[in-house]
């Protein structure tokens, strides 16, 4: 407001005194000469009094735009983001896309290896069957040759087995369909950092130790390093690192609150007792399952080869009766351990128990940090624990104000998606 009337008081200034000038040249050429002793005699405004407004005009001027910039002074940004830290978020980001396709083509790869094996073992051992059955009706020449070649290929269908059922195809399957998903997971997460936040170091070790261990706990190779298809104790399955301490902090509330500490208490209990150890015991009853058809097979293939090699003899009649029958049996079983894919169903119970339990580690790690402004922002927390159940916000606090109110009597699950 003072820039303005200081230039408007200079305006007012220079028109005047452009006229004042004006006035004096028409005056000079049309007035008439004078002698000198009686001559009008004009004068003109000093200019240092002009000069001096002016100067002052500019001043004034000077100290408002000097106000003004000073009151509306901007701070600049030092939160940059380190271009090192960047470049190997996205070197990880890779890597994470690369390993996605390599545990997807490998899945695929072994769910044929699930598929032929089943389909070429049924079909050796049919075979064996069949022509078991025809050597008991002849004599002979033909009567060796089909016991013979009936006992070679019940031997190669045991030791087909043996192998399969050692390395579980269709469990493989399921790992690599577990690791193919979390490394989609951990490169979403590694996208949502670069673009929604400023990354740090400690962006960049987080990364790296998640794909370490979801390396470690979906292994690709085979030999040496595969995950026990018969563990004598079952457990969940671990795809995460140790939980880090938080650096960064909040000075408010972070959206936490007495009423939503116990809320937590309360799911996790829940988790405990109804959810993880429901998918444990369901992972016990596969693996037993899974136990008795895998040694079910090869044994019933073995007795069969016994029984076409001692065809022709004494024992004939009970010879080709066990050749046959127990040769079917061992189709069956077959069937119903691969093609039932219950390794398959091991694993993937073993995996829901693991995601249960990372919720459990991960609610319990925010309420184990005594400083609030270090945990992650409750009312975020609270939606996405939600999300990850399948239920709604008041659903989960009607599950706590039930599980508070119940205890261990509580029938409800946690979870709603599976």
């Amino acid at each position: 407001m003072a820039s303005l009337q200081s230039s408007s008081v200079i305006g007012s200034l220079a028109y005047s005194s452009g006229r004042c000038r004006r006035g004096m040249t028409r005056a000079a050429i049309n007035m008439p000469k004078l002698g000198r002793t009686g001559g009008l005699s004009l004068r003109l405004p000093a200019r240092d009094l002009v000069q001096e407004v002016l100067d002052m005009g500019i001043g004034l001027s000077a100290a408002t735009t000097s106000h003004v910039e000073k009151k509306y002074q901007f701070r600049p940004v030092s939160n940059v983001s380190d271009p090192m830290v960047i470049a190997k978020l996205h070197e990880i980001m890779e890597a994470v896309a690369d390993r996605v396709e390599m545990h997807k083509n490998i899945g695929e790869q072994r769910d044929n290896w699930n598929s032929l094996l089943l389909t070429s073992i049924n079909a050796i051992t049919l075979t064996a069957a069949t022509m078991a059955g025809i050597a008991a009706t002849n004599v002979g020449g033909p009567l060796m040759a089909l016991k013979l070649s009936s006992t070679l290929m019940y031997l190669a269908a045991t030791g087909m087995l043996v192998v399969m059922n050692k390395i579980q195809p269709s469990q493989l399957v399921e790992e690599q369909r577990n690791a193919a998903r979390l490394f989609k997971q951990l490169h979403c997460q590694i996208q949502t950092t670069l673009s929604s936040g400023n990354p740090t170091s400690s962006d960049v070790e987080e990364a790296m130790e998640k794909v370490l261990a979801l390396d470690k706990a979906y292994p690709l190779p085979l030999i040496g390093v595969m995950l026990e298809k018969f563990p004598e104790i079952v457990e969940p399955a671990v795809w995460w690192p140790q939980h880090r301490e938080r650096q960064e902090r909040r000075t408010d509330g972070n959206g936490w609150s007495w009423e939503l500490e116990e809320e937590m208490r309360e799911i996790v209990g829940v988790l405990k007792r109804k959810d993880t150890e429901d998918y444990l015991r369901l992972g016990k009853i596969a693996l037993k399952v899974n136990k008795i058809l895998s040694i079910s097979g090869p044994l019933l293939t073995g007795i069969a080869a016994c029984g076409t090699a001692f065809m022709g003899s004494s024992h004939a009649p009970w010879a080709t009766i066990v050749g046959v029958v127990a040769g079917a049996m061992a189709s069956v079983v077959n069937t119903m351990e691969h093609g039932g894919q219950v390794g398959m169903v091991f694993e993937m119970y073993r995996s829901n128990a693991g995601f249960f339990r990372l919720m459990e580690e991960t609610i319990e790690s925010n309420l184990n940090e005594r400083d609030v402004g270090r945990r992650e922002n409750g009312e975020l927390f609270e939606m996405k624990v939600a999300l990850q159940l399948g239920r709604s916000l008041s659903g989960l606090k009607n599950l706590a104000a039930s599980s508070s109110k119940k205890g261990e009597a509580i029938d409800e699950f946690a979870s709603k998606l599976f």
